[in-house]
Parts: C-alpha cells; structure tokens; sequence
C-alpha cells in the first residue's frame, strides 16, 4: 500500500505530507531558537556591562552573504527540477552545499581564533552565548548538507523513478535551508553589531 499525500496536496491542509511536516518541525525550531535568543536578551539586558568588538564584523559579514547566496542557489536548484532541467538541479545543489562548506571553514577560523586567545565558552558570559547559538547554527548546517549530500548522492535515483516527489523533498529541503539562512540574518546583528 502506497501512502497517500506524497506527491498531491492533502485535502484538509492543501499541503502534500512533506511539507507539512517540515513546517511542523521548522515551528519546533523556531521555539528552540526563540527560547535562546530570549535568553541572551534576558541575559544582556541584566548585564552591567557587555563586550562590544569582539567579533570579526568583516568575517561575519562575508558569512552573511555566503548564507543569503546559499538561499538563492537553494531556490535555483528546485525552480530547475520544476523546469525539468535535471543538470541545473545538480549544478545549483552542489553550489548550495559548497557555500555551506565555505561557511563551516570560515566558522572554524573564527573559533580557532578564539580559542586560541582563551576566548572559549567559559571565558565570559558572552562567550558562552556565541558558542552556543552559533555552535547550534553550525550543527543546522552540517544537516542540512547531510540531507543534500544525500539528494546529490544515492537520493538522486528517486529523480528518475518519481520526479514529482523528489521535488517535493528538494522543497522541503529547500525550506529547513531557508530557515538556517534566516537564523543567521538574526544572529549576525545580535552577536556582532550589537
């Protein structure tokens, strides 16, 4: 027996099963994300005083952009499967999970940097809350170039078999993608502007 609602939309949500349930996880995300954030202002606003300068702004903001870039080949990647054009899929794939490897890299020079000079978690109070929400941020990106390696890799058979489908999934893909770049819209200012 088939299950139902994996390629058309359900009748009671308009939305086929996929997407329903990576809205339903992406809530659950949003609460997790919401509850740090309003930690860090709790945590910020009680503080007498709070470092200023101690991240690289140029670093973050070439992240940034490598990010937003991300969410742009993300969307190229899907619109392409909806053209049909099973080449330009892979190519804007593989571009998505690359600029997610640059991100990594240029994250891991920024905590060898910190490391380095002791700055680690237990250094301060600051601290403790970059680590934290851009080291949750960064495990968001290693799975969401899990879930790619695997479109790009033994996934990619699904394409031939149920075209349909396989573009839901990119979609939904595409939509946990989008909310990591979000995290980061959000976390760039926070932690290195403010």
């Amino acid at each position: 027996m088939e299950i139902p609602y994996i390629v058309e939309a359900r009748p009671d949500t308009g939305l086929h099963n996929g997407k329903l349930g990576i809205w339903l996880f992406l809530a659950s995300e949003v609460m997790l994300f919401g509850a740090l954030f309003s930690t860090y202002i709790l945590l910020r606003v009680g503080a007498s005083e709070w470092p200023h300068g101690e991240l690289s702004v140029p670093l973050g903001t070439v992240n940034t952009i490598i990010l937003i870039a991300s969410s742009v080949t993300m969307v190229m990647a899907w619109a392409s499967l909806k053209l049909n054009d099973w080449g330009k899929h892979r190519l804007y794939l593989g571009l998505t999970f690359l600029l997610a490897l640059v991100f990594l890299i240029n994250k891991y020079f920024e905590y060898s940097e910190h490391f380095g000079k002791g700055e680690g978690p237990w250094h301060s109070t600051f601290f403790a809350i970059y680590f934290t929400l851009t080291g949750l941020h960064g495990l968001h990106i290693v799975g969401g170039m899990v879930v790619m390696a695997y479109f790009l890799g033994p996934g990619a058979k699904l394409w031939k078999k149920n075209p349909d489908q396989f573009s839901n999934r990119i979609e939904a893909t595409g939509l946990y993608w989008h909310f990591v770049d979000l995290v980061w819209i959000f976390l760039f200012p926070v932690l290195y502007l403010l």
